[in-house]
């Protein structure tokens, strides 16, 4: 019977320490994904600040154009400064879900403000033949497919971490431990396609017509 007993906590303490071993190992795979989310998202972080940090060379060289729509203007600076006011930790991925709705809207507030303003420079040559017109608007392009990117890539890692939290046996510590659930970007229509701002600079259009 002793030896019977003994056998018995040997298999015991064989099972605890196979049970803390492999518990480790999830713990250690929630981290990395967890730090990976995390590092995705300042790429996001940074493509918005980037498409942001272009906006004021950009209204300024617009607005120097003759009779431009202020109006349209203005859309594009109060919508850059709506993004100011929704600012998220720039090293951490967001846990919360309403606030990153918030975060990408003011976002696509932005996006939509300049696709307006830059429609409307098609009624501008002198703008369209501008050099210095012409490097924003391939700065923006570039910067809108880097976005798009970005966000794709987040969202595959957010959705490799959640999935992750759920499995056995995760899902029985995770949450525990601090490992929570993490919010994606939403899709919206044409999103598997970066969103263009190109101009046809062979077509020549008018100017409004200035006033007397």
């Amino acid at each position: 019977m002793k030896k019977y007993g003994l056998g018995c906590v040997g298999v015991v303490a064989l099972l605890i320490a196979f049970t803390l071993i492999a518990g480790c190992g999830g713990y250690n795979r929630l981290v990395k994904l967890s730090q990976g989310a995390d590092a995705q998202w300042a790429q996001v972080q940074s493509q918005y600040q980037r498409r942001a940090d272009l906006i004021p060379n950009l209204v300024q060289t617009v607005s120097g154009a003759a009779n431009f729509e202020k109006e349209t203007l203005a859309d594009v600076v109060k919508a850059r400064a709506s993004v100011g006011q929704v600012q998220l930790n720039a090293n951490q991925s967001p846990n919360n879900t309403e606030q990153l709705q918030r975060f990408e809207q003011a976002q696509n507030d932005l996006g939509s403000a300049l696709s307006r303003l830059l429609v409307v420079v098609e009624r501008y040559p002198e703008l369209k033949a501008n050099a210095n017109f012409r490097d924003l608007q391939a700065q923006l392009e570039g910067t809108e497919n880097r976005i798009a990117v970005e966000r794709m890539r987040f969202n595959d890692i957010t959705r490799q971490y959640n999935t992750a939290i759920k499995k056995v046996p995760a899902v029985f510590y995770a949450g525990a431990l601090g490992f929570k659930e993490k919010p994606y970007f939403a899709a919206t229509p044409g999103s598997e396609t970066p969103p263009k701002v190109q101009f046809d600079f062979g077509k020549q259009t008018s100017a409004p017509a200035k006033g007397p």
